[in-house]
C-alpha cells in the first residue's frame, strides 16, 4: 500500500503551476480574512496586531496563499507557518509564495500532530487534511493544543453524502491495484473507469469533478488509500472529543432542516443539522470555523441595531452593486450553494443598503448615505442578515481599515 507521504510525493494536491500566479488569485473557504474576523473575532479583531497562523497540511498552497496575499494588500501584519509533511507540496507551495513576493511564511516539512512543537497560533487552517490520519481525533487534539487562548480553526473535512459512489470505487481500486506504483495505479484505474456502467452511483453524482481536472486530482480522489468521511454527527462528536465547538459551518443555511420540513418541537441544533445533510444529499464537504470547546463566543450577526451599525459589512459572491440592482428589480434572486438552489429573500427596500457596501463603511454609515433613519435602517438591516448570513454572502470584518 502506498503511504499518504508517498502519495503526495508523487501527485501533489491539487496540481498547481506557480507561473499561473501571475494571473490569478484562487480564493475559498476557510481562510478568506473576512470569514475568519466574522466567525472567530465577532468582526472585530484588532488588525493593528499581526495574526499568527498556523496552516497545518497546506499541500500545493491554495489557503496559504490566499490568506496571506488578502493580508498583504490590506497591508496587515501576519506570521505564518506552514506545516505538510510533502517535500514535493512544499517546493510547489514555496515557489507559489516567490512568485508573489510573499514573504510572512516560515516553511515548515512536518506532520500537523507536531502543531504544538511550532508555538502557538491565532488561527488555524486545516482544510482536506484531517480525513486522511489514521487517526483523525488525534489531529483535532494536536491542533487545538497548538491554539493561543481566544483563537480559532477554519476547517474542511469529507461529508459522505455528496460523495456517493467514492468509497466502493476507492475499495475496489485498493484491492485491484495493491502494490502496484502510483503511476501504474492511476493508468489501470483510468481504463477501469471507462467501462463503469452508467447507473454506479459514482457516475450518477454530479458534485465530483477532481478526477477530471488533474491527475493529482483523480489519484486523491478514487485511489487515496487513507480516507473517510464524517458526518454532522461524527464531526460534532470528533469536535468535542478534541476540546473543540463548532463556530459555525460557513454556509449554515445548507444544515438547515426548515428548508425541507417543520422541524419538531424539542430537536436539538445538532440533530436538525444532521437531519439537513440527509435530506440535502449534495454535501460533500463540510468547511467550517471552530472554537475551544469552553467558549461561548458570539456571532455578529443578529445583534441590536446599536450594536450592529457599528459592524463593517462585506460582500461575499457578489458585487455590490449588481446585486442592488437584482434586487431593485423586485424579480427573484436564485443562487447556487452547494449544489443547491436558493431565492433569496431581499425587499427593493434594501437595495440601497445593499448598494453601498464596501467593506469599509460601517453599517451605521451606510444607513447615513442611504438616508434611512435608524428605526427603518434596523428592521432593513435584520432582512438583509436574515437572507444573505444563512448563505456566507454577508460577513463582519473590519481587516480592511
Amino acid at each position: 500500500m502506498i503511504t499518504v507521504t508517498e502519495q503526495y510525493e508523487a501527485y501533489p494536491y491539487p496540481e498547481r503551476d506557480p507561473e499561473d500566479e501571475a494571473r490569478r488569485l484562487i480564493v475559498g473557504s476557510p481562510s478568506d480574512p473576512r470569514e475568519i474576523d466574522h466567525f472567530l473575532f465577532e468582526g472585530a479583531r484588532d488588525w493593528s496586531r499581526p495574526l499568527r497562523v498556523l496552516v497545518a497540511g497546506g499541500g500545493t498552497g491554495d489557503g496559504l496563499i490566499q490568506l496571506a496575499q488578502q493580508l498583504a494588500d490590506a497591508g496587515r501584519g501576519a506570521e505564518i507557518t506552514y506545516l505538510d509533511l510533502s517535500r514535493a507540496a512544499r517546493e510547489v507551495a514555496e515557489a507559489r509564495a516567490a512568485k508573489r513576493g510573499l514573504t510572512s511564511i516560515r516553511f515548515e516539512t512536518a506532520s500537523l500532530l507536531d502543531a504544538p512543537d511550532f508555538g502557538a497560533f491565532d488561527y488555524i487552517d486545516c482544510c482536506g487534511v484531517l480525513h486522511h490520519l489514521p487517526d483523525p481525533a488525534a489531529g483535532f487534539a494536536a491542533l487545538r493544543a497548538a491554539l493561543a487562548p481566544g483563537g480559532g480553526m477554519g476547517f474542511m473535512v469529507y461529508a459522505p453524502y455528496g460523495r456517493s459512489g467514492v468509497y466502493p470505487l476507492q475499495e475496489a481500486f485498493g484491492a485491484l491495484f495493491d502494490g502496484l506504483p502510483a503511476t501504474e495505479r492511476l493508468e489501470r484505474a483510468r481504463v477501469v473507469m471507462k467501462d463503469l456502467p452508467d447507473g454506479h452511483p459514482f457516475r450518477v453524482n454530479p458534485n465530483l469533478v477532481d478526477h477530471q481536472q488533474s491527475d493529482a486530482g483523480f489519484y486523491d480522489l478514487l485511489l487515496h488509500g487513507q480516507d473517510r468521511a464524517f458526518s454532522v454527527t461524527e464531526l460534532l462528536e470528533t469536535l468535542s472529543a478534541a476540546g473543540w465547538r463548532l463556530q459555525g459551518f460557513t454556509v449554515p443555511g445548507l444544515y438547515d432542516v426548515s428548508r425541507f420540513a417543520t422541524r419538531p418541537k424539542g430537536m436539538t441544533d445538532a440533530e436538525a443539522m444532521a437531519v439537513a445533510e440527509q435530506l440535502s444529499g449534495v454535501i460533500k464537504t463540510h468547511v467550517g470555523y471552530a472554537i475551544p470547546a469552553d467558549e461561548d463566543r458570539p456571532m455578529p450577526e443578529g445583534k441590536p441595531w446599536a450594536q450592529a451599525r457599528k459592524l463593517v459589512p462585506h460582500l461575499k459572491g457578489a458585487e455590490a452593486a449588481a446585486l442592488a440592482a437584482r434586487v431593485a428589480s423586485g424579480g427573484p434572486i436564485s443562487a447556487r450553494f452547494g449544489g443547491a438552489e436558493m431565492v433569496l429573500d431581499l425587499p427593493k427596500a434594501v437595495a440601497p443598503l445593499i448598494a453601498l457596501i464596501d467593506g469599509r463603511r460601517s453599517a451605521g454609515d451606510i444607513a447615513k448615505r442611504a438616508k434611512v433613519e435608524p428605526a427603518r435602517a434596523a428592521v432593513a438591516w435584520a432582512r438583509i442578515e436574515a437572507a444573505l448570513c444563512p448563505w456566507g454572502m454577508l460577513l463582519y470584518s473590519q481587516y480592511l481599515g
